[in-house]
């Protein structure tokens, strides 16, 4: 097993398959980089490498008490990127790894990135707001935590009840709008028109009309998990446009 050591000692599990351009790929909120094995092996054996690592607090990584904002989170990308060497790599970010992928674009102006995806993503903002009408209600990211909390065995299976409702209300709270004037790669959305974790009118058409230059893809009737769902289409999707 490969694990890279962050600025602040958090050990990150990272999973490096193939060679070639490198593909980084960031998980979604509460699971890990397994969930990302079918497009991982298919960009792999089409030869790229595919780069995915556990988020802190997630999967195989440390589960630190802090450091569950997305400047760090971005920072522990940053730490990633520069400990396997991937220059020139296409960022891809799947709900609230979308996220991570936005913020890196501005924290750390994109160091080292040639293209980036955003998959079902939580960008630019989830919360409805006045100014969001079309996000998700608060109330409905108030039952998620409650049910975390009330069941701390499914919790412990798979963060830790700290770290997975830190990283929820990052996700539900984070306003990703200033970020997106700092996507100045080649940026492709992939979105499902049925996803009910991030509506697509808050998060996938936004983002598109907020990248300059993005192209985005519709997937009809499409839930949030595309990567189960739509797992073939997702991957031929990803490797067409890191072939481009």
């Amino acid at each position: 097993m490969t694990y890279v050591e962050t600025r602040d000692g958090t050990k990150l599990f990272v999973k490096d398959w193939g060679q070639g351009l490198p593909v980084i790929l960031l998980h979604g909120w509460p699971l890990s980089a397994d969930m990302w094995d079918a497009q991982a092996m298919g960009l792999a054996e089409s030869g790229y490498r595919a780069i995915a690592y556990d988020r802190r607090g997630f999967g195989r990584s440390s589960q630190p008490w802090a450091g569950y904002n997305y400047d760090a989170l971005a920072d522990d990308l940053a730490d990633v990127i520069s400990a396997t060497g991937a220059e020139d790599a296409t960022l891809v970010g799947f709900s609230m790894g979308g996220g991570e992928v936005a913020r890196y674009m501005s924290r750390h102006g994109g160091a080292g990135v040639r293209s980036a995806v955003l998959v079902s993503s939580v960008v630019p903002y989830m919360l409805q707001t006045s100014d969001n009408p079309n996000g998700v209600p608060q109330s409905m990211f108030d039952d998620i935590g409650e049910g975390i909390e009330a069941d701390r065995t499914m919790t412990a299976m798979m963060a830790g009840l700290h770290p997975t409702l830190a990283c929820a209300d990052a996700f539900a709270h984070t306003d990703f709008r200033p970020d997106m004037a700092s996507f100045r790669v080649p940026t492709l959305i992939i979105h499902g028109t049925a996803d009910k974790t991030a509506p697509i009118d808050a998060s996938g058409r936004a983002a598109a009309k907020g990248i300059s230059g993005s192209r985005l893809i519709e997937y009809e009737g499409a839930p949030h998990g595309l990567n189960v769902t739509h797992r073939e289409r997702l991957t031929r999707d990803l490797v067409e446009f890191v072939a481009r």
